[in-house]
């Protein structure tokens, strides 16, 4: 039925190349690239026992235009699903419209000097795309993506018109290291040492980093994972979710860390590990905190004794009907669950399984346009409805909770 070129082979890559093979009567042709051609091929070979399916493999450097365009004309996707770092998401993007070919990302563009993420460069391309007839689905993950759903789903069928969202992402789980990242390090340090904002009443609102000790906190009580320490954090989603969420007022996202967490962290940052900018070594220019990533656990190496569940949700508050509601749309996912059926941790899981509902989506015809989208710009409903088939259900409550 379709072609689908995959970009990444890290934990996620490994999801999407799985996910899509078990639904290989929709991803009749699948190929899987990366910059390390050997992580391909092992994922390749775990396919083809788990499942009977032949995907094919290729090295491709993402940072570089003209290798990228030089394998989707060898490849000829209909789609590319972009699981690559997201310093490459513009570059990407490139070679899709060099190529006339759509595109689908988990995370949206960060520069490589800059620790600041934003839609912006991104959207940029909309008249492009939309030029070529064209279609670019942005973070296409779970957080941004599944929570940017929950809120589109919320938006059609349970309210009238949402005042506030909590987006609340929790990983209860135990991967026995003292100190690692779910996925990849450099990443996801630069993202939680940043400056905090949250969006109150039409203006972004700045708050100290989770480091400094007059950061926002509390404790939320979380289903199946209990009372867990959620710290407020700046994240993409968000950025999105305020131009396309009716009548909102506030729009909040908390993370959990664990105190050894935030504890190693502060050290690491004191002793300046977690710096971007580069440093002389011995002759030679290293950033830190790509010299911290080689040292730190491989994020897939965790998934054997990954213990535990993530729960990831949000809570609205809004009106239906001219009366008071709160919500409250939750997954919960099990660590130990998803290393058995695709051998990953449930971080990773969690961010493949949209990224392949999504590419469904596209390919079926289901999720159509010309342009760059955001996923809650699209029907939420067959996104819903997949989601509960493909492993990660979801569960809508009344909310009697108090948030700060």
């Amino acid at each position: 039925m379709s072609r689908v070129l995959i970009i990444g082979a890290g934990g996620v890559g490994n999801v999407v190349a799985k996910k899509c093979a078990q639904l290989s009567e929709i991803f009749t042709h699948i190929t899987l690239a990366s910059r390390t051609l050997h992580k391909c091929d092992a994922i390749a070979v775990e396919v083809k026992e788990n499942y009977g399916v032949d995907i094919n493999t290729i090295q491709v450097d993402a940072d570089h235009v003209s290798e990228l365009i030089w394998v989707i004309e060898h490849v000829k996707p209909e789609l590319v699903i972009n699981v690559a770092l997201p310093y490459q998401d513009l570059s990407i993007m490139e070679a899709c419209l060099e190529t006339n070919t759509n595109y689908l990302d988990t995370a949206n563009y960060e520069p490589p000097d800059s620790a600041h993420f934003e839609y912006s460069h991104q959207w940029a391309y909309h008249e492009k795309f939309k030029e070529k007839g064209l279609m670019a689905l942005l973070g296409c993950g779970f957080d941004p993506g599944v929570t940017n759903i929950f809120c589109a789903y919320a938006q059609k069928n349970l309210f009238d018109s949402i005042e506030t969202i909590d987006i609340l992402d929790c990983n209860a789980g135990d991967h026995g290291h003292p100190f690692a990242t779910n996925f990849n390090p450099e990443i996801n340090i630069r993202e939680v040492t940043q400056v905090v904002r949250h969006w109150r009443n039409g203006d972004w609102v700045e708050t100290p980093p989770i480091l400094e000790d007059d950061c926002v906190h509390f404790t939320f009580d979380y289903p199946e994972a209990g009372p867990k320490e959620s710290y407020l954090l700046y994240h993409e989603e968000m950025e999105s979710l305020v131009r396309h969420i009716k009548g909102l007022k506030q729009i909040r996202f908390w993370m959990t860390f664990s105190e050894p967490y935030i504890t190693h962290l502060k050290v690491l940052e004191n002793v300046g590990m977690t710096r971007i900018d580069e440093v002389e070594y011995e002759g030679h220019k290293i950033v830190p905190l790509r010299f911290l990533k080689a040292l730190l656990p491989d994020p897939g190496s965790l998934a054997a004794n990954y213990t535990g569940k993530t729960v990831i949700g949000c809570v609205l508050r809004g009106e239906k009907g001219g009366e008071k509601q709160q919500k409250y749309i939750y997954n919960v996912c099990d660590h130990h669950e998803a290393f058995t059926e695709v051998q990953s941790q449930a971080v990773s899981y969690t961010t493949g399984v949209p990224a392949m509902i999504g590419a469904m989506l596209m390919v079926r015809g289901d999720w159509m346009g010309e342009g760059v989208f955001n996923v809650e710009q699209l029907d939420p409903d067959p996104f819903m409805d997949a989601l509960n088939i493909y492993g990660l259900p979801w569960q809508v409550v009344d909310f009697q909770g108090k948030l700060p």
